[in-house]
């Protein structure tokens, strides 16, 4: 059974970038991701040099599709489409953030989930490299694989670490996401000159799957204060400011 992520870039108002991640973190984890069969895989600045600022990206981690429908069933209640029991919440989070977008990812079965992360007591990285990549209708899951085997033994080498390997839905199996951890910036600086033609040889990867690129993005992100994936355990109420 296939894990499923909710991938969340939320638009943030002004200087208030710290604010909405801790109350993403210590206010709705310890609420709500219980009850909603939920766990946070990580939350993330995106470096506004390489992506929308001031951005955040929130991801969400479902054992099952039944476990995600589950928790629209108590998201999409009543005429405000909001779940009652968080309207406070809510009203708090309004102050902090103007809209964004999502989308739903599955993993790949070989993908480790958060739990996997929090056992290693975190990813120890600097910054993250977030790629996606557009291939022709039906070719995502061949491109997942080879991210997954070959593409991340090829980045291993190089200290770059696969954090995850997910396929988009509700599309037409026609996108990757692929999340790297990165030890260090002199790492991510290397890539991206490898990437402008250094040809380092952990770029094997994209020699691989170029028959099946269309387009290709990546940005950057950093770990929000509290981020499973920076210190090893899901946020509890100790964490508020104010309990």
């Amino acid at each position: 059974m296939a894990r499923i992520y909710i991938h969340e870039y939320v638009d943030v108002v002004g200087t208030h970038r710290a604010d909405y991640e801790h109350h993403m973190t210590a206010n709705w984890v310890p609420e709500a991701a219980g009850y909603r069969r939920q766990r946070c895989f990580g939350v993330f600045s995106v470096v506004g040099s390489t992506g929308s600022w001031p951005q955040v990206v929130n991801m969400w981690e479902f054992d099952s599709w039944a476990d995600l429908a589950h928790d629209f069933s108590l998201e999409l209640t009543g005429p405000s489409h909001r779940d009652p029991v968080l309207e406070r919440w809510w009203a708090d989070a309004a102050a902090f953030r103007t809209g964004g977008s999502d989308r739903l990812l599955v993993a790949h079965p070989d993908s480790p989930g958060v739990e996997d992360h929090q056992a290693a007591g975190g990813t120890g990285a600097v910054a993250y490299l977030q790629e996606t990549i557009d291939c022709p209708p039906g070719r995502a899951r061949a491109v997942c694989d080879t991210v997954v085997e070959s593409g991340a033994a090829d980045h291993e080498r190089f200290g770059i670490g696969l954090v995850g390997a997910f396929r988009t839905a509700l599309r037409a199996d026609d996108q990757v996401l692929a999340l790297w951890s990165l030890p260090d910036w002199d790492t991510w600086a290397a890539y991206e000159e490898a990437a402008d033609g250094g040809g380092l040889e952990f770029l094997r990867l994209w020699e691989r799957i170029g028959g099946d690129v269309v387009g290709r993005r990546r940005i950057l992100l950093v770990d929000a204060e509290l981020s499973p994936l920076r210190t090893g355990r899901q946020p509890t109420e100790a964490d508020r400011r104010n309990p």
